[in-house]
């Protein structure tokens, strides 16, 4: 029997997972374990990635949230000859670094989107570079959004980003609301671009940036790369790739 670490989120679902698989399987620590094992719904997925991709271990996902977007179906038998039978899709992520209120510098990595939101009653004020040369000089709306193709079918396809196949090697980059330029509809740019977003007015309109669910506020500029290095292997049923997800959305009629 292959060695697996098994991680749970709180739902009453996954609670349920745990029982049944735990008198059937051993947990090994994720160091030890060949596969990681992750029960929740998309956001725990995330999470979880960002703390054990560390240990350069596959991870499958068993969906015991709601959408499932980066995760297979629920499951409770079988799990070893679904993971043996599984397709392994890997990813790169957007790294985040920000400098806030103080000059304060923080770091992080998102797998879907890094998204910058105003804060206040005002709209937010931003300048926007691409490899040093001015993309937007003055954006004005709710924010911007810089999204991966794994997270192009979330956030950013909620404020009509584009969907971006997932070997497309490109980023997108939508506005939130925007007020001015009012019929901007954002830019597809290489993944091997450095995308940097100044606040032109941090002090009346502080603007908060978000790395899936990492969070800063009163953020004044904000640079993000993909990061080719960091290599996320995802392990997906035949049937249900990400890579097949995405294809479907792009043929979904509004519904």
């Amino acid at each position: 029997m292959r060695k697996f670490n098994f991680i749970f989120d709180k739902t009453k679902k996954a609670k349920t997972l745990k029982k049944v698989i735990l008198r059937n399987y051993k947990n090994y620590s994720p160091k030890n374990a060949e596969v990681i094992i992750v029960s929740g719904g998309d956001g725990f997925m995330l999470k979880t990635i960002k703390k054990f991709n560390k240990f350069k271990k596959p991870f499958y996902g068993i969906n015991c949230g709601s959408i499932g977007f980066l995760l297979n179906k629920y499951i409770t038998k079988k799990i070893e000859h679904k993971i043996q039978k599984a397709k392994t899709i890997q990813i790169n992520p957007l790294q985040i670094i920000t400098r806030s209120k103080g000059n304060r510098r923080n770091v992080f990595l998102a797998i879907n989107e890094l998204s910058l939101l105003r804060q206040s009653k005002q709209t937010a004020l931003l300048k926007l570079n691409a490899n040093k040369k001015i993309l937007i000089k003055k954006l004005v709306g709710d924010g911007v959004m810089i999204s991966t193709p794994a997270g192009s079918t979330a956030y950013n396809l909620s404020v009509n980003g584009p969907i971006l196949s997932l070997n497309s090697k490109h980023v997108a980059i939508t506005p939130i609301s925007p007020f001015r330029p009012r019929r901007w509809k954002g830019k597809i740019i290489s993944d091997r671009t450095n995308i940097n977003i100044i606040n032109l007015d941090p002090q009346k309109r502080p603007v908060a940036a978000v790395a899936d669910n990492n969070e800063i506020r009163n953020v004044i500029s904000v640079s993000a790369s993909v990061n080719k290095n960091i290599k996320i292997k995802l392990l997906f049923n035949p049937g249900e790739s990400l890579l097949k997800k995405i294809k479907s959305e792009q043929k979904r009629k509004i519904s």
